[in-house]
């Protein structure tokens, strides 16, 4: 320990503390001697997380038996939905990418939305999954405009201008896909103009169509191909209600939920879940949380029920049950639910299971009671057939960011693995309602970095500092917040939160191996600090709702205008800008879904892009050490036995092997690759080719961009 404790003292001197406030003295003694203290320091921290730690997980046997074989929806090569299928699996059957020779990908080619550097505005995030449909590659990019390219090139087929008026939009909006649908002959006939049609929606709230082959509005839907999704609303400041995620089309119905802006005021838009005519654009169904027996519009001079949960995660459907599975979020705001009432509580944390048909509630599922810590069911639920007793059990697997893993009947919404009502800590803000017991999926391992040994699951000693002064910073900074366990009730004494706001498993969701049962799935583990703000002080510092301008809605300092409270809620970290907690804090693991154990746990991704804060700028430490550091985004298994997933703050996409865990393969991305990939096979060369969008993330602080990449064997 003498090598950084001496380091340590460098940060305590006057001369370092001074180029703190004041900038560094002279650059050639001021940021390289600082930067190169910085990454020596990281280095020596560095090889010591290398030497292993407590939740790594070896590969102990070989990967299970095929129990069934995989049966798609599409032609095989294809990539159909934003999952790859309805049921969300992100598993593909092809197998010319192998073990063996996937050390031999090389980059086939890298398109361009041209979003960056942005014309206006803040940096826009390009976290699409394309979809694959023949020849040709559908995308929507970070401003909304709907993209065809050639597969085997990459060249652009046609473009759509969206024209979305980014008034009001946050930095942090996206498009994550759209949707495939190709309509019955006795509605359009085949080779007219949308026959085969794109759907997407819009961070304005709009949901458009276009013609699959000429990139054309399609007339026939709605007005002259969009319909406008605020009807129905009421009042929508601009930014605070839109579509993040690709729609579901089932029984030829196009369903939709919708994000609602975070932390800005009670009576937010409604998030009601509607449906679509996915030829005509007419109005279906609605389900309104508020109302959930009439699932028509709103009449004359009404409106859907205001301030209602919302469902923005991606959606999965089961067609043959004629079901749509939609997650929900809380009524915002996100921090304070004493205002919230009896329906919001009801329907908000849950996985809930509508008729495609008619939208009608057929069963709900609560992964969290009363939800004050922004721990909405982001990621998409998974549809698997499981073996249970000697009977084929058509399962829905639910990861959450609580850390929490449930495994449904996907027909009636019981578990199929144990859940358990467990006591939770309580106290918090006064006139709270703290539910004092929350769902535990007891038989599924846990996704929430907590220590099981501890009574707690953490304590001062898994503090952590870069330096000797950082750590005893982090647990001065522990011992002075409250920390009763997971779910400690926010109040206006700063909160120790854990797993914080951005998981466990977040919008990347998990990837299945159908065949083998195998469930894969990244996360995280970053602490955060909350504390609620009474009124007074949130007015003094002046903290208003977005009116139109480009607000905060997530992270920060959040007005929650209409509660009694502002909230702060901010990453635990040293004054260097480290995390407080011990690494790793991103893990990939893999889970054997017919046993429930672990078949092996990496940490994910590198240290190299990561690095400290020195007099206001950030220094990449460069050191590919494998420190475990946190993403969103999601992964990807094929049939041969690769897992494809970039989804952390290293700028690669790696490929790991399904049996081990141990990456095979890396390819260093132009920007961060904060987005799902996908693979396809291309009929003209015949080779299959991986793809995923680097587009960058400001909350995990990735390099920006608007490149689509593509990566392929070489040519024979």
């Amino acid at each position: 320990m003498s090598g950084p404790f001496l380091f340590g003292l460098f940060f305590l001197t006057p001369w370092y503390r001074r180029s703190l406030i004041s900038g560094p003295r002279p650059a050639f003694l001021g940021r390289a001697v600082v930067g190169g203290l910085a990454v020596a320091l990281l280095g020596l921290f560095g090889w010591g997380f290398a030497q292993g730690d407590i939740h790594e997980i070896a590969a102990t046997r070989p990967l299970p038996e095929v129990k069934a074989s995989y049966v798609s929806g599409t032609p095989e090569g294809d990539w159909h939905h934003y999952g790859n299928d309805q049921y969300g699996t992100r598993f593909s059957p092809l197998e010319q990418i192998t073990p063996e020779n996937v050390q031999d990908l090389q980059v086939a080619w890298t398109y361009r939305t041209g979003d960056y550097p942005p014309p206006e505005g803040p940096v826009r995030r390009l976290q699409a999954t394309p979809l694959k449909i023949g020849r040709s590659l559908y995308l929507c990019t970070a401003r909304n405009d709907i993209v065809s390219l050639d597969v085997e090139t990459g060249q652009e087929n046609w473009r759509f201008n969206s024209h979305t008026d980014l008034k009001g939009v946050t930095g942090s909006a996206a498009c994550r896909g759209v949707a495939y649908y190709e309509a019955p002959e006795s509605e359009v006939p085949a080779g007219a103009a949308c026959s085969a049609r794109i759907i997407g929606g819009t961070v304005d709230a709009r949901l458009l169509a276009i013609d699959a082959a000429t990139g054309e509005p399609c007339a026939d839907f709605g007005e002259n191909g969009q319909v406008d999704l605020k009807q129905g609303l009421g009042q929508v400041i601009p930014g605070y209600s839109y579509v993040s995620s690709a729609p579901q089309i089932v029984r030829g119905r196009v369903v939709i939920g919708g994000w609602i802006s975070d932390g800005q005021m009670t009576g937010e838009p409604s998030g009601v879940i509607r449906a679509f005519d996915a030829v005509s654009g007419a109005f279906d169904w609605a389900f309104d949380m508020g109302r959930p027996e009439d699932h028509s519009m709103p009449a004359e001079g009404e409106e859907f029920t205001r301030g209602t949960p919302n469902s923005w995660a991606p959606i999965s459907a089961d067609d043959e049950l004629g079901l749509v599975y939609m997650p929900t979020g809380n009524a915002t705001p996100d921090y304070w639910g004493g205002h919230r009432r009896d329906f919001d509580n009801r329907y908000s944390g849950s996985i809930l299971a509508l008729d495609a048909e008619t939208g009608a509630l057929r069963w709900r599922f609560q992964t969290i009671h009363y939800d004050v810590w922004d721990m909405d069911v982001g990621s998409q639920p998974s549809l698997v057939d499981l073996q249970i007793d000697g009977e084929t059990v058509p399962a829905l697997v639910q990861l959450t960011k609580r850390g929490q893993n449930f495994v449904l009947d996907r027909r009636t919404g019981e578990p199929i693995y144990e859940v358990q009502e467990r006591p939770v800590p309580q106290g918090g803000a006064e006139a709270e309602r703290i539910s004092p017991t929350q769902p535990f999926s007891v038989e599924m391992p846990e996704f929430s970095g907590v220590d099981p040994t501890k009574p707690l699951g953490v304590d001062e000693t898994d503090m952590w500092g870069a330096t000797p002064f950082d750590l005893m910073w982090c647990r001065i900074r522990f011992r002075e917040a409250r920390w009763d366990g997971p779910l400690t009730p926010p109040g206006e004494d700063t909160v120790f939160f854990f797993p914080g706001s951005l998981g466990g498993n977040n919008w990347g969701s998990g990837s299945f191996d159908p065949e083998r049962k195998i469930l894969v799935a990244n996360w995280n583990r970053v602490p955060m600090s909350l504390r609620l703000m009474p009124r007074p002080e949130a007015d003094a510092a002046g903290l208003r709702a977005a009116d139109g301008r480009p607000g905060v809605s997530v992270g920060g300092a959040v007005p929650q205008e209409g509660t009694p409270y502002a909230a702060d809620l901010k990453p635990f970290m040293s004054p260097l800008g480290a995390p407080c907690l011990a690494p790793p804090y991103g893990l990939v693991t893999a889970v054997d879904l017919t046993t429930k154990e672990v078949l092996w746990q990496r940490r994910s991704g590198t240290a190299e892009d990561s690095g400290v804060t020195i007099a206001g700028s950030i220094i990449r430490s460069r050191l590919p050490i494998s420190l475990g550091v946190p993403g969103l985004g999601g992964s990807i298994t094929t049939k041969s036995g690769l897992v494809f997933i970039a989804a952390s703050g290293e700028q690669s996409l790696r490929a790991m092997d399904l049996e081990t865990g141990d990456i095979l393969w890396k390819g260093r991305l132009p920007a961060g690759g904060n987005a799902t990939p996908m693979t396809y096979l291309s009929e003209e060369s015949g080779r299959q080719f991986v793809v995923i969008a680097a587009g960058g993330h400001n909350l995990m602080q990735t390099q920006p961009g608007d490149y689509l990449v593509a990566y392929a064997l070489p040519r024979q």
